[in-house]
């Protein structure tokens, strides 16, 4: 019980997954699905945020022409970054998935270690360095074989 008492303990405000434990052990899944799980709630709240706003948007009349380009214009890139955070939050799902299942942290490719600093920058990442750059490469040697469109 000591070691589940101590993984609650730990926060992503107190600095960084645990280094000195091993990898993905009970506290740093602990701190990672910490991180997730504040990242979600900040991500809903924002869409929360954004939906209000567009709903108290769309009750004002705007007078002309150019104030109601300018309205649509900002309600459009709103509906884009409510599509990308319905996006991330999907990912931050299968990411808290893959710590209960116990594969979170481990290149879905190769099976090796995604690593803490990776993970830190990027909680939601399936792939080593290495593995997103062979993917990458792929793509784009894909890409120029087709004619680069």
């Amino acid at each position: 019980m000591l070691e589940s008492d101590d993984a609650r303990a730990l926060t992503p405000s107190d600095g960084g997954p645990p280094a000195d434990d091993d990898y993905m052990g009970p506290r740093q899944l602990a701190y990672f699905r910490q991180k997730l799980m504040d990242w979600r709630s900040a991500l809903l709240a924002e869409a929360d945020a954004t939906l209000a706003e567009l709903r108290d948007d769309s009750h004002h009349e705007v007078g002309d022409e150019v104030d109601r380009a300018s309205r649509e214009a900002a309600q459009a890139l709103d509906l884009r970054t409510r599509d990308r955070y319905r996006k991330l939050h999907s990912k931050i799902d299968a990411a808290l998935a893959r710590i209960d299942d116990g594969s979170y942290g481990w290149c879905e490719e190769t099976g090796e270690p995604i690593g803490l600093a990776r993970l830190e920058a990027r909680p939601v990442a399936t792939l080593s360095v290495e593995a997103q750059e062979r993917r990458e490469m792929r793509e784009r040697q894909t890409k120029a074989g087709r004619g680069g469109n």
